[in-house]
């Protein structure tokens, strides 16, 4: 017996074309229309699958889950591993599977290496700075080296006109090829080997980083600071001293529930630094922008865990652009 099912091939679309049509697709707004439905309650994310590596150090997130709007479910799985620069790879790894959501027909395999997951989250960072970050502000900070770091700043100057940065790393020769690498563009970048001076001296702040200690201390941080918070995507990583969350007029996090147990928001309740009363999901904060900052004095964190609903707006977009 032949089924139509048979007949049907999943489309493969390789790293080099998945580059080639990110500049065509609106990111920032497919992405942001996720961020809404998931906040109305209009998407299914099964709770984040996750293994971590010790020897070498490593994790891999799986995340799936799919918008009652679309025709599509995805099963993305990235991993980052820490250790694979001084073997010559990416630390991101992973792919995406994007299935057709009525009947479970596998329609195309993302062969990305991780590339979609770094991209989404770039985007998603870029919506917050769009909701939250001063618009005077004269200096951007990047705290941390990586893919993502870069990524972050590339997708900023689409909602900022800021072109002012300072970078720090962990290792200072890392800061100074951060630098290095911006240097025939119109950013102008700085490296720092004094975090406390980056913070002291930015007005919008990203955090990079898989730190398992808070690097950044409230007392560092001016009044109208915008923070976007990206390193601490599980249980044991943390890149904000709890007391600065705190110390912040309004905290926005892309999952209330993701909230409860992973990310800075997880970790500074469990600090009893805050409670959750007061804590706006990003979804709601583009919907309605006056739940963001009320002053430009205000401080605002936003802390990211990541979303499967960003991967299959992500996933959708590149798919849809090579089945025209």
């Amino acid at each position: 017996m032949h089924t139509h099912q048979n007949h049907h091939q999943p489309k493969i679309i390789h790293l080099s074309e998945i580059k080639d049509c990110l500049s065509s697709l609106n990111l920032l707004d497919e992405i942001s229309q996720g961020f809404v439905a998931y906040s109305k309650g209009e998407a299914i994310l099964p709770p984040v699958g996750e293994m971590l590596f010790n020897n070498p150090p490593g994790e891999v997130h799986i995340k799936y889950g799919y918008l009652n709007s679309e025709n599509y479910y995805v099963i993305k799985i990235a991993s980052g591993f820490y250790q694979n620069p001084s073997l010559g790879l990416s630390s991101s790894q992973g792919t995406m599977l994007l299935f057709d959501k009525n009947t479970g027909v596998l329609l195309s395999i993302l062969l990305d290496h991780g590339h979609l997951t770094d991209v989404r989250t770039a985007v998603a960072g870029a919506i917050a700075a769009k909701y939250l970050a001063p618009v005077s502000a004269k200096q951007i900070g990047i705290v941390g080296t990586g893919i993502q770091a870069k990524m972050q700043l590339e997708y900023l100057q689409e909602v900022h006109p800021c072109r002012k940065v300072m970078v720090w790393g962990r290792t200072a020769s890392k800061a100074k090829d951060f630098q290095k690498s911006f240097a025939r563009t119109e950013w102008n970048v700085e490296a720092c080997d004094d975090l406390e001076n980056l913070c002291r001296n930015s007005q919008i702040i990203v955090t990079t980083t898989p730190s398992k200690s808070p690097l950044i201390k409230k007392e560092w941080i001016q009044k109208g600071t915008h923070i976007t918070a990206i390193g601490s995507d599980t249980a044991e990583k943390i890149e904000l001293d709890p007391s600065l969350l705190a110390h912040a007029d309004k905290l926005v996090v892309d999952s209330l529930e993701q909230s409860n147990s992973r990310g800075e928001v997880f970790r500074a309740v469990e600090a009893q630094k805050i409670s959750r009363g007061h804590l706006v999901e990003l979804g709601s904060l583009i919907t309605n922008p006056s739940l963001g900052r009320k002053s430009t004095e205000d401080i605002t964190i936003a802390d990211l865990t990541g979303l499967a609903v960003q991967d299959l707006m992500i996933a959708k977009g590149v798919f849809e652009y090579y089945k025209r």
